[in-house]
């Protein structure tokens, strides 16, 4: 049992448990998506003009309700709903359609983000895609899993060889746009719109790398466990560990010298 877990169950933390019921609440989420995907729903706008459908609110009401039931104590942000009891330990973080876009378009690729954060430091991540039945579940000192078996990064280390991923060209603005850039001709191929998907294929060994901007914590936090335990690198531009302030610009890869080197581009 790695040292990290010890501690952990030395302050009370039970990560099984706490991976239980994140597939629990993943259950849940699967079935509501589904039952509304292609179903020709009513899409509305937010004050950012991004879209928003039943789906979304409903499905995090959902998940706020079965962990207010199991504990009371814990925190909760939602993307739809916001934040209550922030300033508690036990913190989680759900992002209940992420991909809205690709859902009210009929795209897969949309998927629910589940993750829990003990002093601000994500340490279950559940990485749901409904309309695909494909599920990546990751936790401190513990293997990535996908669909109960144990998944792997590439290896990749060069960048010459690498795939690189992000949802959009149009989250990069300015100088970001100009790095992005740079890092996308130094690879292999670049592709966009996999939303989320694109991390669970960057755990399976698909993709090698995904880089983006003006993320919120509610579209990374899940993901850290999931690209960590899969042995990939999963920080923000410069390297940082991610968190609930963190920039929103993140950079994943499968291995730590892939990362050092689009790092070096990113914050050249």
């Amino acid at each position: 049992m790695p040292d990290s877990v010890k501690r952990l169950e030395a302050q009370g933390v039970d990560l099984d448990e706490l991976m239980r019921f994140a597939q629990r609440l993943a259950d849940v989420a699967r079935p509501i998506a589904r039952a509304y995907f292609r179903q020709g729903i009513v899409v509305e706008r937010k004050a950012d003009a991004s879209p928003v459908t039943v789906v979304d609110r409903l499905t995090e009401k959902v998940l706020r309700a079965m962990i207010a039931d199991r504990w009371p104590d814990h925190g909760l942000l939602g993307e739809e709903h916001g934040g209550e009891r922030m300033d508690s330990r036990s913190l989680w973080v759900i992002d209940p359609v992420d991909g809205t876009k690709a859902f009210i378009t009929g795209l897969p690729t949309f998927g629910t983000l589940i993750a829990f954060l003990l002093d601000g430091r994500p340490l279950v991540g559940v990485l749901e895609m409904p309309a695909l039945a494909e599920r990546w579940v990751g936790a401190a000192g513990a293997p990535t899993k996908l669909n109960d078996r144990a998944c792997r990064t590439s290896g990749v280390e060069n960048l010459a060889s690498a795939s690189l991923f992000a949802t959009s060209p149009a989250m990069f603005a300015g100088g970001d746009a100009e790095k992005f850039e740079a890092v996308s001709r130094s690879t292999a191929l670049t592709r966009f719109g996999a939303d989320c998907y694109a991390y669970g294929l960057l755990a399976s060994g698909h993709v090698d790398l995904v880089i983006e901007a003006d993320m919120k914590p509610h579209d990374y936090l899940a993901l850290v466990p999931v690209v960590s335990g899969a042995g990939g690198v999963i920080t923000d531009w410069e390297g940082g560990g991610l968190g609930l302030s963190s920039s929103g610009r993140i950079l994943a890869a499968a291995t730590p010298a892939l990362h050092d080197r689009a790092r070096e581009l990113l914050t050249g």
